[in-house]
């Protein structure tokens, strides 16, 4: 049962309150990057779609990415002319770049974005935003997907997106269905608790998010979408597809190596039945046992095979025992990850060294097994033999399980004091830069400040706290969220 307040914990789910009048409470990101043809129709029809559905104020905010046309005047007009428009600035290109900034400084509670050409029909919107509003949900996404999803788009558009998200389910073990769809929202005391963990500052920056947000537990609400494509869109395809699968390797080897503090991000008891403590239930028990079994059955079939190659030109015990051996060092290594939970590479030679005295017991009923077959027997068939081991082994098994939860691998999570990662430390104690870091604590003399002429507040705060509802109409000095990061692609 989780009680602790951590830096990273989230508040329970709730509706959110009714908010005083002129507060947003959903803030629309549309992020451009030389939009001056499309800017303009864009804004206005989704003004006008939100003013005429949308139940609660809200304000739209447009992200310009260094553009060099005249979006930034185009975008000024706008500003001017409706009051729930507002412009944002940033002087280096890059999708994810410009949500991240807008986000960490929007006060509204439910964030979300789409693309200027609209290419998502704009009735799924509230269906998009409802969840995160009453609470349901942490996240929300638009997908081209689903069944009951509307599509209208070319071939070979259609075979990259399913091939791409056919690549996050094998490699990231993603469970939801469309990643790369420009049409998402989420809650802003989540957003900021994940957002620091975010690397990519491009067009992976979706991805990125999803993949955290799902491992961390948080929870994705999917919203079938009608979607058109957009005939003149400029993505660089090829390019893209590379630099994403780059992000899948790095994301993939930081969740392999235990280096996202996602334990950081979760929700306190009482929001999910699942943290709930039942008395005389060990916690994980059912987990652990599937992911045992499993492991097992596939380190008892792997030892048969390693007993009947070393039976060909050794005796029954010392094939038993040599197969033992390398059967107990992968069991161990795969119990410890898959079942446990241990991650990184702390305490892995103990926790072998525990695996062997665990093996020696193993191998103390397996060859007393022996033993006694071949004193009742001379000479006993080999399929005998394997009856006698299976056998064996289960029993050994079930002593296995009990010592590796109870002494090699002990649940300590209630007992230890919280451990201190680099991502808990920035918050308490100043700017420590950590591959997860989003940097945005100091700048180098040669980058480019962006600045914003909004109305933000931007005053730090933590997750779940709210704003104070004030907007100092001030221009803004914002600092590089990743200065070393670059984004040559077109930004549509």
């Amino acid at each position: 049962m989780r009680t602790d307040s951590s830096p990273g914990t989230l508040p329970a789910r709730e509706h959110l309150p009714a908010a005083p009048a002129g507060t947003p409470v959903l803030d629309v990101v549309i992020p451009v990057y030389n939009e001056e043809k499309d800017l303009q129709p864009c804004v206005r029809r989704l003004h006008e779609h939100l003013d005429r559905t949308f139940p609660y104020a809200f304000r739209i905010t447009i992200a310009d990415n260094a553009s060099t046309d005249t979006t930034p005047q185009v975008a000024g007009r706008l500003a001017a002319e409706i009051p729930e428009v507002t412009t944002f600035r940033l002087e280096q290109k890059g999708r994810g770049r410009a949500l991240r900034a807008v986000w960490s400084a929007s006060d509204a509670p439910v964030l979300a974005y789409m693309d200027v050409d609209l290419s998502t029909d704009l009735n799924a919107l509230l269906p998009l935003v409802a969840p995160l509003i009453s609470g349901h949900s942490d996240l929300a996404i638009g997908s081209r997907l689903a069944r009951s999803s509307r599509v209208v788009r070319g071939p070979k558009r259609e075979f990259i997106s399913r091939a791409y998200n056919l690549i996050l389910r094998g490699s990231l073990q993603a469970r939801f269905s469309d990643a790369q769809c420009g049409f998402k929202a989420i809650r802003r005391d989540v957003a900021q608790v994940l957002l620091p963990l975010v690397e990519d500052t491009g067009w992976f920056f979706d991805t990125e998010m999803l993949v955290l947000a799902e491992r961390a537990g948080l929870r994705i609400h999917e919203v079938p979408v009608d979607w058109v494509d957009d005939p003149d869109s400029t993505v660089h395809i090829v390019r893209t597809a590379t630099d994403d699968l780059k992000g899948v390797w790095r994301v993939g080897r930081a969740l392999a190596t235990g280096s996202l503090p996602l334990d950081r991000i979760a929700r306190p008891f009482g929001d999910d039945p699942r943290d709930r403590d039942i008395k005389d239930v060990p916690k994980g028990l059912a987990r652990q046992l599937v992911g045992f079994c499993v492991v097992g059955a596939l380190s008892t079939l792997f030892y048969l095979l390693l007993y009947s190659g070393f039976r060909v030109f050794s005796g029954s015990q010392t094939a038993n025992a040599l197969a033992l051996l390398v059967s107990a060092v992968a069991n161990t290594a795969a119990n410890r990850r898959l079942t446990f939970g241990v991650r990184g590479r702390g305490g892995a030679v103990r926790h072998q060294a525990q695996g062997l005295v665990v093996f020696g017991i193993g191998l103390a009923l397996t060859s007393g097994s022996l033993a006694a077959l071949n004193a009742a027997t001379s000479e006993p068939a080999h399929s005998t033999e394997l009856a006698v081991l299976v056998a064996a082994n289960l029993a050994a098994t079930v002593l296995r399980f009990l010592l590796f939860r109870a002494w090699v691998f002990p649940d300590r999570r209630e007992d230890d004091s919280p451990v201190r990662t680099p991502y808990d430390t920035a918050r308490h104690e100043g700017p420590v830069r950590t591959p997860y870091d989003t940097a945005r604590h100091e700048a180098t003399p040669h980058e480019a400040t962006p600045y914003v002429t909004a109305p933000y507040d931007t005053t730090p705060f933590r997750a779940g706290e709210a704003a104070d509802g004030t907007w100092p109409d001030a221009t803004l000095r914002l600092q590089p969220v990743r200065p070393h990061d670059t984004d040559s692609r077109d930004f549509r």
